[in-house]
C-alpha cells in the first residue's frame, strides 16, 4: 500500500521560539478567516451584484459555484504541494492569489469577469485552507497544545460565518458590493508581510515528487462542467442535445479521473479509502448534507432581500444566531456530545434538526415575519449544523490509519464543496424554473419567487434527511472509540 507523502509525518518540526507560536496561530487564523469571510460576505451581497451586472437567478450561482469548484477541485493538490515544496511557502502564495484575485473580483464589471475572479480566488483559498492545518500541526507537536490550537482554529473557521454576514451587510448597504472584495486587501497585504516573520521556513520534502496534476485538472473541468450544464438546463432544456452532451462529457472526465486515481503511483484521491465503509458513507452524507446547507444560504438571503424587502445588513444580523450556534459548538460542545453518545446519534440528530429547519423555511410565506418565519428555521439549522459537523469529521476518519488521517479529512472537505457546489446548481435551477413556471400562470414575481424558494427548501430537506438515514444505519463506529478521538478532534 502506497503511503501518500501528504498524510505522512516525515518531516522534522521547523524551529520557531516558542512565544511566537501563539502568534503564528493567530496570523494563521486571520488567513483562514479571510477564506471564510468570502463564502458568507458574498451571499448577502449577491441581490446587489444581481442587479447592478444583470445576472439571471441561475447564473447567479455561478458567483458562489465559481469559487466552490475550484477550492475543492485543488484542495488535496494544495496539500500535496505544501508537503513537497514548504508550508510557509505555499501559505504566502495561496495568500497572495486570492488577494489579488479579490482586487479583481470587486473591479469587475461584467459577468463573466467577477466569474473568472471567483474561480481564481478559489484555487488560493484552497491552497490556503491545505497549508494552514499542516503548519499548525508544525507549531504545536504537544497534545494539550495541539488541541487547544486546533479549538481556536475550528471558531475561527465557524465564527467568520457570523462576521461575513454582517460585514456583507454593512458594506453592501453602506458603499457597495465591490467593497466585500476589497476589504480583503489590507488583510491580505497584512498576513503576507507578517508571514515571512512569524512563520517557520522549514521545508523538507516527501517520500515522492510525484504531482497528481492530470488527476486535479480532470475532476475540476468534470465538475465544472456538470455544473454549467445543470445551471443551463432550464433555460436551453434539459432533453436539448446540448445540455445531454454536457452531462456526457462530465460524466466520461469523471471516469477518466477515476482511472487515473486508480493506476497513478501516488494519487491525489487514493480510491483504496473507499473500500473502508464509514469513509464512504461519510463522504456520500457529507455531499447530501452540503448540498442542503449551501442551498440554503443562498437561497435565504435571496428570499430576504427580494421577498421579504431585507437590506443587505438585515440580512447579516438574520444569518447572525445560526452562525453564532455553529461557532459555540465548534469549541467543544459537539464533541462532549459525541464523548456522552457516541458519534451516530449527534450526527443524526443534527442532520434532523437541519431538515426540520430547511422544511420551515418551505413553508415560509410572501408575507414573513422575521419572528415567527425566518428565526426558527436559522435555529435549526444553526443548531443541525454545530452538532452534526465534528461527529462527520470523526466519521470520515474513524477506519483509517493515523498517518492517514489528513488526508482522510481532506477527502470528506473536497466532497463536502463538490457536494455544495452540484447541490446549489441543482435546487438553484429547480427555484428558477418553479418561479418561471409561476409567473407564466399570472403569479406576482414575490409570489413566484417565493414559490420557487420553497420548492428548493424543501428538496433540499429530503437531502438532508437522506443524510440522516444513511448516518443513522451505516455508519459502523464503537461509541468508545469514538468518545477517545472526540476531545482532539475538538
Amino acid at each position: 500500500m502506497t503511503t501518500d507523502p501528504a498524510a505522512t509525518p516525515s518531516r522534522p518540526t521547523p524551529a520557531i521560539h516558542h512565544d511566537h507560536r501563539w502568534q503564528a496561530l493567530g496570523l494563521l487564523c486571520l488567513g483562514v478567516l479571510m477564506i471564510v469571510l468570502d463564502t458568507t460576505i458574498v451571499n448577502v451581497a449577491l441581490p446587489s451584484i444581481r442587479a447592478d451586472l444583470k445576472f439571471t437567478d441561475a447564473a447567479l450561482a455561478w458567483v458562489v459555484n465559481a469559487y466552490m469548484l475550484t477550492y475543492g477541485g485543488f484542495l488535496l493538490l494544495g496539500g500535496r504541494l505544501g508537503d513537497l515544496y514548504g508550508h510557509r511557502r505555499l501559505f504566502l502564495a495561496g495568500i497572495a492569489v486570492f488577494t489579488l484575485a479579490s482586487l479583481a473580483c470587486g473591479l469587475a464589471g461584467t459577468q463573466g469577469f467577477l466569474i473568472a475572479a471567483r474561480a481564481v480566488q478559489g484555487l488560493g483559498g484552497a491552497v490556503v485552507s491545505a497549508v494552514s492545518l499542516s503548519l499548525i500541526m508544525d507549531l504545536f507537536t504537544e497534545p494539550a497544545d495541539r488541541a487547544r490550537a486546533m479549538g481556536v482554529y475550528g471558531f475561527v473557521c465557524a465564527g467568520g460565518g457570523s462576521l461575513g454576514a454582517m460585514l456583507g451587510g454593512l458594506l453592501t448597504g453602506s458603499l457597495s458590493w465591490h467593497w466585500v472584495f476589497l476589504v480583503n486587501l489590507p488583510i491580505g497585504l497584512g498576513v503576507i508581510a507578517l508571514s515571512l516573520k512569524l512563520l517557520p521556513a522549514a521545508t523538507a520534502a516527501g517520500p515522492s515528487r510525484h504531482l497528481d496534476v492530470a488527476g486535479a485538472v480532470t475532476v475540476t473541468v468534470a465538475l465544472m462542467l456538470a455544473v454549467y450544464a445543470i445551471v443551463n438546463g432550464n433555460e436551453v432544456g434539459w432533453t436539448a442535445a446540448r445540455t445531454l452532451v454536457q452531462l456526457a462529457v462530465a460524466a466520461a472526465l469523471l471516469a477518466l479521473f477515476l482511472a487515473i486515481e486508480a493506476r497513478v503511483r501516488v494519487p491525489l484521491m487514493p480510491l483504496r479509502l473507499f473500500r473502508l465503509r464509514n469513509v464512504a458513507v461519510a463522504n456520500v452524507v457529507g455531499v447530501l448534507w452540503a448540498a442542503a446547507m449551501f442551498a440554503w444560504f443562498f437561497l435565504s438571503a435571496l428570499y430576504m432581500q427580494l421577498v421579504l424587502g431585507y437590506r443587505p445588513l438585515e440580512v447579516g444580523l438574520a444569518f447572525l444566531p445560526a452562525n453564532l450556534i455553529m461557532a459555540l459548538f465548534s469549541l467543544g460542545l459537539s464533541a462532549k456530545l459525541v464523548m456522552r453518545f457516541g458519534i451516530r446519534r449527534p450526527l443524526a440528530a443534527g442532520l434532523s434538526m437541519a431538515v426540520l429547519g430547511l422544511l420551515l423555511f418551505a413553508r415560509a410565506p410572501v408575507a414573513g415575519h422575521f419572528v415567527v418565519d425566518v428565526l426558527p428555521g436559522m435555529l435549526l439549522l444553526g443548531l443541525g449544523a454545530g452538532i452534526a459537523f465534528n461527529p462527520l469529521l470523526l466519521a470520515a476518519m474513524s477506519d483509517v490509519e493515523p498517518a492517514e488521517s489528513g488526508l482522510a479529512s481532506g477527502v470528506v472537505n473536497t466532497a463536502f464543496m463538490m457536494g455544495g457546489a452540484l447541490g446549489l446548481a441543482v435546487l438553484a435551477s429547480l427555484a428558477a424554473a418553479r418561479s418561471e413556471g409561476m409567473q407564466a400562470q399570472g403569479q406576482g414575481a414575490a409570489a413566484a419567487l417565493t414559490a420557487g424558494y420553497e420548492a428548493a427548501f424543501l428538496v433540499g430537506a429530503v437531502f438532508a434527511a437522506v443524510a440522516a438515514g444513511l448516518g443513522a444505519w451505516l455508519l459502523r463506529v464503537p461509541t468508545q472509540a469514538a468518545a477517545t478521538e472526540a476531545e482532539p478532534a475538538s
